[in-house]
């Protein structure tokens, strides 16, 4: 029989915050070495090949819809295989795809070997990640997913590196190495995550004990039998809401990981450099709008966090468009920063308050295909504005103006509910509007029916 010890004594260390320590440094990597990286490679790949910014938005924008599509599958075999062998499978996509980015020369394999390597960052990174958070904390979640998502911000404060090395190594040295540094460190790095508390004897939280004579899946049972299917979740306005809401901030994420860097080089007129401390800004406000969002969000009405956040999103945007000075590029970038770190951890935690850990995998999953929308349009809409006018001031303002709007969608995602469950429920702080009749039980929202979970 396996010895279970008892979670929570004084000298015991929870092993979920083991879990988001990991996490974070896989975000770090991926954002540092991929992701927010990608605006110095597209500036240089750019002065060297001549391409558009068109066609970096729709590379962009095409790995933004494989993630999307490959949402619901994606969920689905986290649920089934657990993250760690998500991991695994990952970085070897995503080590392999940036060896082979580097000996890129047509457009053709340069958009195969990116979307190879965001295959392999999607299925390494944030949902997977996230599901394993979920599935070990809920009274302190908010906290956990804010920290792990801390590393992607990390990432961010690591991108001038990044550009050093493209300056004075060359872009497709600095690829290889980078395929070599995520196997080497991330594939260790996955043999932390495990899938679920009670698969070691632990308890979410790390509150109490699993009794050793109830198996761990029997002992949690009644906690998670309020827990959605995909199939109900889908059938609740509070899940189309949530990721209306959730594409809409994606408008602005995408058009400035992909524009920034472009923006404040070519229209601008500053150096690669200015721009790497710029997006530094950017991310250490991220850091600071984590923690502040991760400390309130287990504490007050995650949806008011996330309103005040979208608002934010959209005032900044507007600021980098009508920019002509480095100082308000600077503003920007704390008030993006700030609106990002907060309400990205949130729209998941809040994801999780609402239909349990059961099934996350699956509902993210199927959150993903909408989400998809925002992060593709916003790099096209900047990218096909700017070809056309020869400037990001239109793109900038019409997506800003579109996250503003957006915000209404996080008023709208009231908890849903079964016949009688008091609110309290389904969320641990107040509601800002008192939500209507159960929706467990109404028909389903356009799209829903015929999904399976």
């Amino acid at each position: 029989m396996q010895r279970v010890r008892a979670a929570g004594h004084p000298r015991d260390f929870f092993y979920g915050w083991r879990i988001v320590g990991a996490g974070m440094v896989v975000q770090m990597l991926i954002s540092a070495l991929m992701m927010q990286s990608f605006g110095a490679y597209a500036a240089i790949l750019r002065d060297e090949f001549g391409w558009s910014k068109t066609l970096f938005s729709f590379a962009f924008s095409m790995t933004r819809v494989e993630s999307g599509m490959l949402g619901p599958i994606q969920g689905w075999l986290i649920d089934t295989l657990g993250p760690r062998a998500m991991m695994r499978a990952g970085f070897v996509l995503l080590g392999v795809g940036m060896m082979l980015f580097s000996q890129i020369d047509t457009q053709w394999n340069f958009f195969l070997f990116y979307f190879l390597m965001s295959l392999g960052a999607s299925l390494a990174g944030f949902m997977t990640l996230t599901t394993a958070v979920v599935n070990w904390f809920e009274r302190r979640r908010a906290l956990a997913i804010s920290i792990m998502g801390i590393g992607m911000a990390i990432g961010g404060l690591l991108v001038p590196l990044v550009v050093l090395s493209l300056e004075e190594l060359g872009w497709r040295e600095t690829a290889f190495g980078s395929g070599v540094l995520l196997m080497a460190l991330g594939l260790p790095l996955s043999q932390v995550v495990r899938t679920r508390p009670e698969d070691m004897g632990l308890r979410v939280d790390g509150v109490g004990r699993v009794r050793a004579s109830v198996g761990a899946e029997g002992s949690d049972a009644a906690e998670d039998a309020g827990d959605y299917t995909a199939r109900e979740a889908l059938r609740t306005s509070a899940f189309w809401y949530l990721s209306l809401g959730h594409a809409s901030a994606l408008l602005v994420v995408g058009a400035v990981m992909v524009h920034l860097v472009l923006y404040v080089n070519e229209q601008l007129g500053y150096s690669l450099s200015t721009a790497g401390l710029v997006i530094a800004a950017m991310t250490a406000a991220q850091i600071v709008g984590m923690l502040l969002g991760g400390v309130l969000g287990d504490r007050v009405e995650k949806r008011v966090i996330l309103v005040v956040a979208m608002l934010a999103h959209a005032v900044a945007l507007l600021v980098l468009a009508w920019s002509s000075t480095l100082w308000l590029v600077f503003v920007f970038a704390v008030l993006h920063g700030t609106a990002w770190g907060a309400r990205g951890p949130l729209t998941q935690a809040l994801r999780a308050d609402y239909f349990g850990r059961t099934s996350f995998a699956k509902i993210m999953g199927f959150s993903s295909v909408i989400m998809m929308v925002g992060m593709t349009l916003g790099p096209i809409v900047a990218g096909v504005l700017a070809d056309e006018t020869g400037s990001y001031r239109t793109g900038f303002t019409v997506l800003a103006i579109a996250a503003g709007i957006g915000s209404i969608f996080f008023v709208l995602a009231r908890p849903p509910r079964r016949p009688g469950e008091p609110v309290e429920a389904r969320s641990n702080a107040p509601s800002m509007v008192e939500p209507a009749a159960s929706e467990r039980t109404t028909q389903p929202a356009p799209g829903g029916a015929g999904l399976r979970s």
